[in-house]
């Protein structure tokens, strides 16, 4: 699909306009004689009222427009309810027949048609790799008629394009996309985005004393990898380090989880294939903030080398961690990713997990949850992410969370009881990154959905891509 702007069309399928609820008059750069056919039919005689997601079709039309598509906007819309609007917008048009062109009006303001157009992109995205009849994308041209929106929708599709890039990812099979195999596509993105990398493998990481990582990719046949790409523009306003959580399947490892909940674990791997759709839009969107993108690689799986409960482990920064359960994995890779992180000198560091099922239970499948060090920062976030339809709620971190985790044998556990466990996980983290600029971000719930709402069909959302790339440009 190929997204332009003009300020003139010659000829097009499908033309839509937009009008609020209750307006009477047709204002359109399509010629008065159009405009009398919406004002005196669509509106007077078939009484469209222009409520929100109402659709009129008015077909076989002479002129440069075959169709006219007039869509409702309702009463004071928002920019979410316009990425809403886009995707059903988008649903509609595909079931049209003879809609290879498509021209949409500016719809209210900059802002609105922007969120609109993302909505709508966004609902066009489809995973069907392995299916054998493959649903044609019948939809070619899609043309926004104000050219002076052409920075903005330029914008819209590099991150739509990182957006479907992260959820190609992360829709993947688990045997397809190993440790080995995202080391090669962090490859392939350095090069053909000018990016520096370094990519460890097992020897390099037992050097480094990668002890609480490499404990959890014992179990696997897979090998474990970590990965660093770093966008350096010249005279960076400051230095940014996203950590991805890239458990590639977990089964759990020895405690190994119900084959129901173990189902869409291919995810886990969720804010590495953030973070690598983030450093794309970064280094194409020209941003000056220099960003790091860092993700330590490894399935978690069980046989006779895996990790058990009971072991104790000596992570990258010297502190002990009894294992209380080995399906508290991720913030064990984590933990030797901040440290690693930690000591490199970042102004800021955001880590992005699928990390625990609490917060799931805690915000359920819209909401993400945040916390860390620094309250504004945190707040800059949280309203990044507002302004791009991606919610995000503060969960608090609070010293005696500790005693959730105390051992008797070792520093801490990995894991503790029922209560609170978002904000206990990320006191976990907290012992590992001694940065006062440090956010950690729990996608448990909005990284993968089991049914579709709002603009996300069912699958992999690329949660957290919009948020991000909106921070860091």
């Amino acid at each position: 699909m190929q997204i332009k702007c003009s300020d003139s069309i010659k000829k097009t399928n499908i033309y839509v306009i937009s009008i609020n609820e209750g307006e009477k008059e047709v204002k359109s750069q399509l010629g008065n004689d159009y405009q009398k056919i919406i004002k005196d039919y669509v509106i007077k005689k078939e009484g469209f009222l222009g409520k929100y997601g109402e659709f009129y079709l008015l077909n076989n039309l002479e002129g440069e427009v075959d169709k006219i598509l007039v869509v409702g906007l309702g009463k004071n819309l928002d920019n979410q309810k316009a990425r809403e609007l886009g995707a059903k917008l988008y649903q509609h048009i595909k079931n049209i027949p003879n809609n290879k062109d498509v021209v949409i009006e500016k719809i209210n303001n900059e802002n609105i048609t922007i969120s609109f157009l993302s909505g709508f992109l966004n609902a066009s995205y489809k995973f069907d790799k392995y299916k054998t009849v493959k649903e044609e994308e019948k939809i070619k041209n899609v043309t926004i008629l104000d050219s002076r929106l052409k920075k903005e929708v330029e914008k819209c599709k590099i991150i739509n394009e990182s957006l479907n890039f992260t959820k190609n990812l992360i829709n993947e099979q688990a045997y397809e996309i190993t440790p080995s195999k995202i080391a090669d596509i962090a490859n392939i993105i350095a090069k053909e985005n000018d990016l520096e990398i370094k990519i460890y493998d097992k020897k390099e990481l037992e050097k480094m004393n990668f002890g609480a990582f490499l404990a959890v990719a014992r179990g696997s046949e897979q090998e474990p990898k970590l990965i660093h790409l770093a966008y350096k523009p010249k005279n960076p306003v400051k230095k940014v380090a996203l950590i991805g959580k890239g458990i590639t399947f977990d089964s759990g490892g020895l405690d190994i989880k119900p084959a129901s909940s173990m189902l869409d674990m291919k995810d886990d791997m969720s804010g590495c294939a953030c973070v690598l759709g983030v450093i794309q839009a970064v280094k194409k969107l020209n941003s000056n903030i220099e960003v790091h993108i860092i993700s330590a690689l490894c399935e978690n799986m069980p046989s006779g080398k895996s990790y058990k409960p009971g072991d104790i482990l000596t992570a990258k920064n010297g502190k002990t961690i009894e294992v209380d359960n080995t399906d508290a994995e991720g913030r064990l890779t984590l933990a030797d990713a901040l440290t690693y992180a930690d000591k490199l000198g970042f102004d800021e560091i955001i880590d992005i997990a699928t990390l625990t099922g609490a917060c799931v239970v805690a915000l359920g499948n819209r909401i993400s949850g945040i916390m860390g060090t620094n309250k504004k920062m945190l707040n800059e976030i949280i309203k990044k992410g507002e302004e791009v339809g991606e919610d995000l709620w503060e969960m608090p971190i609070k010293d005696y969370m500790r005693d959730s985790l105390a051992s008797n044998i070792a520093d801490m556990r990995n894991t503790g009881g029922r209560e609170a466990g978002t904000s206990v996980a990320g006191w976990f983290l907290s012992n590992f990154v001694k940065n006062k600029n440090w956010v950690h971000i729990d996608i448990a719930g909005t990284a993968h959905i089991s049914k579709p709402y709002g603009e996300h069909s069912k699958g992999a959302t690329g949660i957290m891509v919009r948020t991000l790339t909106n921070y860091l440009t």
